[in-house]
Formats: structure tokens, sequence, C-alpha cells
């Protein structure tokens, strides 16, 4: 018979101290962590059997929420139901926060510096966020979320402040960013990050993702409640009046603002989507003002957001650099999937912004790869979702099966695939490369349903 012996490393009061666990063929021991501040007492330590047990109700847990509430019936069903999963176990329940991944500082590229903490809930994050809780998981998440975004955001449009475009999962607002030098970080990824030194950038898509989130809410529960109402529509008013400002956009670079195209895009959403609510708003003298504003940003977007000599919409006005990002000119419904600009811009990035593979980067420039990084996930779940709202079924599924072969042995995404070896890079698991999956596979779905394009 053969026996394991395992070294498990302890700290003890402070002292590091070894055990060994020694297992015979057909043996288990369970053990469990417990954790206590030093002026606090240790909580009671359970023995074999409570710790089996705490584990079975865990699992019959998990089960009763998905037998419950994932309903979807749709191609990849298996995968679309685990990363409903995942994004149900990246929420903190006390306040339906959703981080955008629970670990710190696993780079984008091995041993560079483009370290990050992502440890927080980011509002750009928000509109795909609920549709996805809306396809995977159930409306009482969804709900959560929005509440946790709205109350930790609603006092900063009253004071005239720009909207942060993150917070920690309690609503913390100051997330400064410090390096931890004593810590080698994963393969000696330095610096490791605690804080993230974007929280106080100016991006500008926070107000469509918020109006759009609304949306999506009010679909499922019907009605929101005054004080909501309020900062929707003063964060639609801001929209309208701020979209011609500059800011970092989504990718949140930290250089000179500019004027992105996915920025002003999601202005447009806001205003769009506070049209569509104007009732639900109470808000029907505006509509208007906001529909004014809507109209002068699509045309800014359809004059200066396109290159002749790029051949396609591009990442910021008067550029001609592609941008992953470009895609949600159709996913929000700017335009349509058959538009010949769209198309053109869709096959743009399908044969000049993905790698051998055919992963998606985030972004192009004239002197090649922006800062040396992998593909990402979510932006080749945006092709696969543009590929079928443009009625291009046969490129969608081909592009969606290529993302999910990188998915590790249970069932994860990272934020990115590595250049050439094909290995997952950057924070992990990653609610955004997840969320990417199940809205992408719920395009392809209704597409193949309707025998044409999905519903923006």
């Amino acid at each position: 018979m053969l026996a394991l012996s395992t070294p498990v490393p302890m700290e003890l009061d402070g002292s590091t101290a070894t055990a060994r666990i020694t297992l015979r063929a057909g043996q288990t021991v369970a053990f469990a962590l417990n954790h206590a501040q030093r002026w606090e007492p240790p909580p009671p330590l359970w023995d074999q059997d409570e710790i089996a047990a705490r584990l079975d109700g865990t699992l019959e847990g998990w089960r009763s929420w998905s037998g419950i509430h994932q309903a979807y019936e749709g191609p990849w069903k298996e995968l679309v139901h685990h990363s409903g999963r995942v994004l149900q176990a990246l929420t903190f329940q006390p306040t339906g926060a959703i981080v955008a991944a629970p670990t710190t500082s696993l780079p984008e590229v091995v041993g560079g510096q483009r370290n990050w903490d992502y440890r927080y809930t980011w509002v750009r994050d928000a509109s795909l966020t609920m549709e996805a809780l809306w396809v995977a998981a159930c409306p009482d998440e969804a709900a959560k979320f929005f509440a946790f975004l709205a109350d930790a955001a609603a006092s900063q449009l009253q004071r005239g402040a720009d909207l942060q475009i993150m917070f920690g999962i309690g609503g913390e607002r100051d997330l400064s960013e410090r390096e931890l030098p004593h810590l080698r970080g994963w393969r000696d990824s330095r610096p490791v990050r605690v804080g993230n030194g974007a929280w106080n950038q100016r991006q500008l898509d926070v107000y469509g993702e918020l109006l759009g989130a609304a949306q999506r809410l009010v679909a499922q529960l019907g009605e929101l409640d005054p004080v909501t109402r309020r900062f929707l529509v003063a964060a639609a008013g801001t929209a309208a009046v701020r979209w011609r400002e500059k800011d970092q956009g989504m990718w949140e670079i930290r250089g000179e603002p500019r004027d992105f195209l996915y920025s002003k895009l999601m202005c447009w959403v806001a205003l769009d989507r506070a049209i569509a609510l104007s009732t639900q708003l109470d808000a029907q003298e505006q509509v208007r003002e906001w529909a004014a504003a809507r109209d002068e940003i699509r045309t800014a977007i359809l004059e200066r957001g396109w290159s002749e000599q790029a051949g396609a919409f591009t990442q910021a006005f008067g550029s001609d650099d592609l941008d992953a990002s470009s895609l949600m000119l159709t996913i929000t419904g700017f335009l349509p999937g058959d538009d010949p600009r769209m198309k053109a811009t869709i096959d743009a990035i399908a044969t000049r912004l993905t790698d051998e593979r055919g992963l998606v980067y985030r972004y192009l420039t004239h002197d090649g790869l922006e800062g040396e990084e992998g593909t990402f996930l979510l932006c080749t779940f945006w092709l696969a979702q543009a590929q079928a709202l443009a009625g291009e079924l046969g490129q969608a599924r081909a592009t969606f099966e290529r993302a999910v072969t990188v998915i590790n042995d249970v069932g994860l995404l990272a934020e990115e695939v590595a250049v050439g070896g094909g290995e997952m890079i950057g924070n992990y698991p990653q609610a955004f490369s997840h969320i990417g999956l199940v809205n992408a596979a719920w395009a392809i779905s209704q597409a193949e349903q309707d025998g044409r394009t999905a519903p923006a």
C-alpha cells in the first residue's frame, strides 16, 4: 500500500512550524483553516466529522442555488452555468458588491510591472454584469449589485464631482495605491500592489454603465425607488453636459486624457437609456434636452470616430488605432451589426487585432502592441458577440470556441492569455472574462433562434 507524506507549513503565534500528514491509499483527511485577530480568542476547532459535514453542506448549497436560479438552456449551457456560479462566488454578500477578481498583482506579463489590484468593484462593469446575471444567475443578485453601486456613488453627483469609477466591497472610496516591496510577487513579478491608482481617474463611460444597468433592472423588477431615480436623472444630465470632455478611457490609460470613442459612446448610452426610462424616472420634461445631446454625440462619433486610413471605428477621435472597445458600438445598439461601417470594424478587429490563434488584443498602435500584454478574453468574447449581431453566426461560434479552449481544469478564466505559449495571465478568476462568455453565448443563442441577428 502506498503512503503519501506531505509537509504542511503552519504559522503559530508568529513562529513557523511544519505538520506532516501521512495518507494511505483510499484514506482521506479533512482540515480547516481558522483566522482571528491576535487580540481575539481563537475560534473553536472542528473535528473531522464537522469539517466533512460543513463541506457537504456547502456543496449542497451551491447545487441548490444553481438548480433554483440557473435556467439558461442555450448553447454552451454548462459553461454559462459555471460562469454564473463564478460571478456568485465573486459577490460579497453583505453588500452585493462583485469584485473584478479576488487577487492582486498577478501580472499581465510574467516578470513585468503591469500588476494591478483588482479586488474592487468597477462601475464600468455594471451594465455588462447585469446582463450576465440576468442570463446566468437570478434577479436578486442583479438588484443587490445595482443597489450597492447606486448607494456608493449617489452623493458624488450631488456635490458636482466626477462619478468615481470603482469602490471597495464595503463602499470604500479611497483606494490609494501603494507597493509592498518586501514581497517578491508571483514568479518575481514586482511590484506587488495594494489599492488601485485608477480609482480617482475620470472615466465618462460610467454614466452609460449605470443607466444601462438600470434599464436591465427595470426590465426585471419593474420600478426604482425615488432616491435611485433622482440619482439616475443626475447621471443622465451629467453625461449630457460632460460628454465633450476628455478622460482616461475604459482601459484606464495612465497618460494624457483623450477623446476616447468608448467614453463618448457610453455617454450616448446614458442618454438613450434615460430617454427610454423617462417615465419610470419621472423625467419626461427632460427628454427633449437629453435627445438633443444624444443626437450631438451620435453625429460626433460617426464623423470623428471613423478613420478612413484604418477603415474602421478607432480608439479615439482623430486616431487611426484599432481598439476592441469599438465593438461595443453594435453591442450597445448604437449601430446595427450589419451596418457597413460596423461590419468593416468587426472584420478589421478580427484580422488585424488578433494573435495567431484568433484571440483579440485590447488595442494596437502604429508601433505594435502597447505594453507587451497578452490577448484579452473579454475582447475575444466581444468579437464573437458582435459577429453574432452582424449575422456572421459561423464566425461567431468559431471565435467563441477559440476563447473557451483556454478554460482550465476547474472551469476558470483569467484576464488575458500570454503571447506565444497560451498560458493564462493577469488576475484570476476574472469576472469580466466570465461575463463576456455569458453574454456572447446568449447573443449567439438569440441570433440562432431568430435566424438573423440577436436583439441589442
